[in-house]
């Protein structure tokens, strides 16, 4: 069974208070560096996998997208997405990623934000996204970066007083399945190499045009706590590609 933590009632309330949940993309400290990724939408079909509140699909539509496909397992997501960010050109469905059947040449850009660390396999979901796109298609994704995932625990080295030291890194090359501390609660994530993300793409036909390990957007440096830690390592890892 698909885990979903996002349908349970605590969990969700603790991400929906999260600034990302509040403010959108405007709270999202890797969107400065995505957005400079994204296709021309005019006149595009586009493709969300794991839209949690509809933020990107929004935005797709407002420059230029035809029509926004969102998907995302959690019922919780997608209710809160149609009373955000509800469109006619949107259509919202709840639905796992790796159920959706991906028809052929239905898209011209997929995107997906922090969706595939959850995901057990990258490179089926390649292929799937590959096959969905029409000739030059964009796939533009963020997930999890490996720095970040390969320990598991998701959490900081602390010191006697609670302050952050460093971030671990061990097992890199091990790849599969973690159990994260997320919000308080035990997710289950998925390793894998900075490789097998490039790799899985080329297998998969994609040509890579863009790589960033982007770092916090500098106005919210000093407006949301924390966020100056997350310039001492990788957080996240933002790849565009093309058919």
């Amino acid at each position: 069974m698909k885990e979903n933590k996002y349908d349970e009632a605590e969990f969700f309330a603790r991400y929906s208070g999260m600034d990302r949940s509040i403010r959108g993309l405007a709270g999202a400290g890797e969107w400065h560096e995505l957005k400079m990724l994204l296709p021309d939408f005019t006149g595009q079909r586009v493709l969300d996998l794991g839209c949690g509140f509809g933020w990107h699909c929004r935005y797709a539509v407002e420059h230029g997208a035809v029509a926004a496909l969102g998907i995302d397992l959690s019922q919780k997501m997608i209710g809160e997405a149609q009373k955000r960010n509800a469109l006619p050109q949107i259509e919202y469905r709840c639905m796992a990623v790796e159920d959706y059947d991906f028809p052929p040449q239905a898209f011209d850009t997929v995107i997906s934000s922090l969706v595939f660390h959850y995901l057990e396999s990258f490179g089926d979901i390649c292929e799937k996204v590959y096959r969905t796109l029409t000739p030059g298609g964009s796939f533009v994704f963020s997930v999890e970066h490996p720095v970040f995932t390969a320990y598991g625990p998701e959490k900081w080295y602390a010191g006697p007083n609670g302050e952050n030291l460093h971030w671990p890194v061990d097992c890199y090359f091990s790849e599969g399945r973690r159990v994260a501390d997320f919000l308080g609660e035990e997710v289950v994530k998925y390793h894998r190499t900075l490789t097998t993300y490039i790799n899985d793409l080329f297998r998969a036909g994609f040509a890579v045009t863009g790589v960033v390990e982007p770092q916090p957007a500098p106005e919210l440096l000093e407006s949301v706590p924390g966020m100056r830690d997350e310039l001492r390592r990788p957080m996240m890892l933002i790849v565009a590609a093309q058919k």
